[in-house]
């Protein structure tokens, strides 16, 4: 018999946990001093890594992108269409992709290893922070160091506790729907 990666089970929870990112995505805070918004949508990635694994946590963030490429309103702000991924916060949407694949695949690669978990999420997080400054900096015409403190450094302290969060409900909730298999 084959192993088939496409499960009912699977299905249902990558349309579950795209859903949890349609919900929290557009939940954001402005702040007033960048372009960029305190968000939700890695939070909701983080959980869905613990849920899904990598390779269907990957699958489930690039429907949301997808949702939203098309014009739903589940970005920052409750926007979407092709301008959001264009504009100065699309290497951030971009750079999730990368931060699910290596996160995922450290949580995946190291069960129950919480240290090794909690330096997957930050290196994924750093990994998408590199894209969304890079990109960021080109939109505003500024140094990577300017796109680092309108970008990065203030939501250091919220991405931190995210990753907390996530590190304190994701083992929970991947052992419950392991339990279930």
């Amino acid at each position: 018999m084959k192993d088939t990666f496409f499960t009912t089970k699977r299905i249902v929870l990558i349309g579950m946990m795209t859903a949890v990112t349609c919900i929290l995505g557009p939940l954001s805070i402005p702040l007033p001093f960048s372009p960029v918004p305190i968000s939700f949508t890695n939070l909701a990635i983080y959980f869905s890594l613990y849920v899904l694994g990598m390779k269907a946590g990957t699958v489930s963030y690039l429907i949301y992108l997808l949702l939203g490429f098309v014009g739903l309103p589940v970005f920052s702000g409750f926007s979407g269409g092709v301008g959001k991924l264009a504009g100065p916060t699309g290497g951030y949407l971009i750079g999730f992709i990368f931060m699910a694949i290596v996160s995922g695949w450290i949580i995946d690669r190291f069960p129950g290893k919480y240290l090794y978990h909690a330096l997957g999420l930050v290196l994924g997080t750093i990994i998408c922070y590199a894209f969304g400054t890079i990109w960021l900096a080109r939109q505003l015409n500024m140094t990577f160091i300017a796109g680092l403190g309108v970008g990065v450094i203030p939501y250091l302290p919220g991405d931190g506790l995210k990753i907390l969060a996530a590190l304190l409900v994701g083992p929970t909730l991947r052992k419950q729907i392991q339990r279930q298999s």
